[in-house]
């Protein structure tokens, strides 16, 4: 018995690397596993369920099998795929979860999370986004004609690209008492997440008591997942891309 997470492997065409990776880490990891939580990024866009490309088709069509086999997967959106939605979910067997979640993993109180909330010091970027979250702009953007938000997305896309190379690192990175605080107010000894790009295990405490938050890597150089059984120390792994 053992649960998965894994985040931000920003699938995209141009990274078949990725796209193999993914496939062998469902082959050969994930079969028997009890659960799969993929906390964002899973794409690197996603402008709504109604784009089906050749790449979407082989992950739904790899996640289907995954879940037919008697594995739980959940989906949580990113910042690169905040429009992923309840139809493609429902295409590959998936649960689309809030941001922040709280779960039982084992007897342990664990709130899983993007990540990407936690950088209050990005003040602007957390301006975007409020307002990308905000179900009304969904609305209007996913109105908008197929080739429209492609466009859209590809300018979003150049935009971050060139923010990001001004900005400090540490603007990037979460802020440490916005993790405290968060931790404190769902009352938990342990936090997962992605988003930083920043693999590591934190120890830390929260309302007295030892806890710690895990850091998910990203797929660019290695394949990275968090592996938890019960009653062993959560592992994170990694192997070469």
């Amino acid at each position: 018995m053992n649960t998965l997470f894994i985040s931000d492997l920003h699938l995209e065409e141009s990274r078949p690397d990725i796209t193999g990776a993914f496939l062998g880490f469902l082959d050969k990891t994930a079969p028997g596993a009890e659960r799969l939580y993929i906390l964002g990024d899973f794409f690197e866009a996603w402008i709504g369920d109604d784009e089906r490309t050749p790449l979407q088709e082989q992950i739904a069509a790899a996640l289907r099998a995954l879940s037919d086999s008697g594995t739980d997967i959940f989906l949580m959106h990113g910042n690169r795929d905040f429009l992923l939605g309840e139809d493609f979910c429902a295409r590959v067997g998936a649960t689309l979860l809030d941001d922040p979640t709280l779960i039982d993993l084992y007897g342990t109180p664990t709130l899983l999370m993007h990540g990407d909330s936690l950088c209050t010091a990005d003040v602007e970027y957390q301006k975007f986004r409020a307002n990308m979250r905000n179900p009304q702009t969904q609305k209007l953007i996913l109105a908008r004609p197929l080739k429209d938000r492609q466009q859209m997305a590809r300018q979003l896309r150049e935009m971050s690209m060139a923010t990001n190379r001004g900005k400090a690192e540490d603007i990037m990175d979460v802020t440490p008492d916005e993790v405290v605080r968060v931790m404190e107010i769902s009352d938990v000894p342990l936090m997962i997440h992605g988003h930083t790009h920043r693999p590591a295990e934190h120890d830390l405490t929260v309302n007295g008591k030892a806890a710690k938050r895990i850091v998910l890597g990203d797929w660019d150089q290695y394949v990275w997942w968090l592996n938890v059984e019960p009653g062993k120390k959560p592992e994170l792994n990694k192997t070469p891309l």
